[in-house]
């Protein structure tokens, strides 16, 4: 029996299964599916092309295997589909594949009551970063010299983001490279220290695989009692075969998570201190966010706002006749979700006015980190704000629904 801690090489036994590195998180996703631990799978799937992953609910078994693949020019979160499509979930049990922006979204939702962990199977992917369709397409055509349509498959391995077109061409440059030259990874990726999202119930990748199961099989690492269950239920019951890991291997995964975690770190303080502080910082969130257009896509996608009454829909608070909007918009925003940013970058990806949103916010966060001590989608912490303790602004929250501050949470 498996438990917290313990790490396996991994692959599928099933032929029908041709994922990358051995196949494992197909099969520990189908063999959930067929045993009836869950009824649905959360994932994505490869669309027209490599650069339109596309994220599909599975009820059928079968359908999993055209999901096996790595596809790293995709930038959606998938949590908040289970909140507005599965009822967060709250009767009906679902497996989910996450990165490390992903699994911590899942827990900030769930804080707020919009998403029930004990309906959630997470299995955690391994993370590097993504790249932005669009720019993928340009930084393919301009840094490589190579058809954006001719394109069949891209990795990032090794400090590459590498390409492989269709009749065979297999092209490489240095991450560093290409983003000292703007393109590359998301800003937001570029800051990340998630690499191995350890919160969820699995975590898996390639990372560490080495020996002759390099390429064969799947690094897993069990991170919690569930997921020791259903990983030990798919050995039991022939789904994945499985052996102790290379302890070069255990080594090579540390250095390349302690090495990825710096480059987070030094992106962190780079793009921090373009900001600059106090009031020259005040005064660059101001004039950018002058471009906004009030779409609302960062509040619609953003896994922290789900308040039922918005508050920058309100007349009082807000002109709703305005564009721009009153600076007003931004603050409230700024006061409701920074100190739970989980650096997805939604609202920066979708921002059609291209205001870096996610910069701002993220930049607040470790402020208020350093502040108050609070991790945002690490546990099940409560995050600062759920602690005011004003009776009339907590009856308020509760009447509406919103916010951060909970029924039964202060009550004895």
């Amino acid at each position: 029996m498996s438990e917290k801690g313990d790490m396996f090489y991994a692959w599928t036994k099933s032929a029908d299964i041709k994922g990358e590195c051995g196949g494992a998180v197909i099969s520990l996703l189908k063999y959930a599916l067929e045993q009836k631990i869950v009824d649905v799978v959360l994932t994505v799937r490869k669309g027209y092309d490599v650069y339109d992953p596309l994220p599909v609910f599975i009820t059928d078994p079968a359908e999993l295997a055209s999901c096996a693949g790595s596809l790293h020019c995709g930038t959606f979160l998938l949590p908040k589909l289970i909140k507005k499509y599965l009822n967060g979930a709250k009767d009906i049990k679902v497996a989910i594949t996450v990165k490390g922006c992903d699994v911590k979204a899942l827990y900030e939702l769930a804080k707020r009551q919009q998403i029930n962990m004990d309906n959630v199977l997470s299995i955690g992917l391994n993370c590097g970063g993504s790249v932005s369709p669009t720019v993928a397409r340009k930084m393919i055509e301009e840094k490589y010299g190579i058809d954006p349509d001719d394109v069949v498959k891209e990795e990032i391995d090794k400090g590459q983001f590498i390409v492989m077109t269709k009749d065979g061409q297999h092209k490489g440059i240095k991450i560093d490279e290409l983003e000292e030259e703007g393109v590359g990874r998301r800003a937001n990726c570029q800051r990340c220290e998630t690499k191995i999202p350890r919160q969820a119930d699995l975590a898996c990748g390639n990372w560490g695989v080495f020996g002759e199961k390099a390429g064969k099989a799947t690094f897993v690492e069990i991170c919690s009692a569930k997921g020791a269950s259903v990983f030990d239920g798919a050995v039991n019951n022939g789904a994945i075969d499985i052996c102790g890991p290379d302890p070069k291997g255990l080594e090579i995964r540390g250095k390349i998570e302690t090495v990825m975690i710096k480059m987070g770190k030094k992106a962190q303080k780079s793009q921090f201190d373009e900001l600059q502080e106090g009031r020259d910082r005040l005064t660059t969130i101001m004039n950018y966010s002058s471009r906004c257009i009030a779409c609302r896509a960062c509040i619609e996608n953003c896994p922290i706002c789900y308040c039922v009454e918005c508050s920058t829909l309100k007349p009082h608070l807000i002109d709703q006749t305005k564009t721009p909007p009153d600076f007003m918009f931004h603050l409230i925003r700024f006061a409701h979700i920074a100190d739970s940013c989980v650096n997805c970058g939604q609202c920066q990806e979708l921002c059609p006015a291209e205001i870096p949103n996610a910069l701002f916010m993220h930049a607040q966060q470790v402020e208020l980190e350093k502040m108050f001590g609070h991790t945002p989608g690490v546990d099940m912490t409560l995050p600062v704000l759920a602690y005011a303790e004003e009776p009339e602004e907590r009856r308020r929250l509760n009447d509406t629904g919103s916010d951060m501050i909970f029924e039964n949470v202060f009550r004895e």
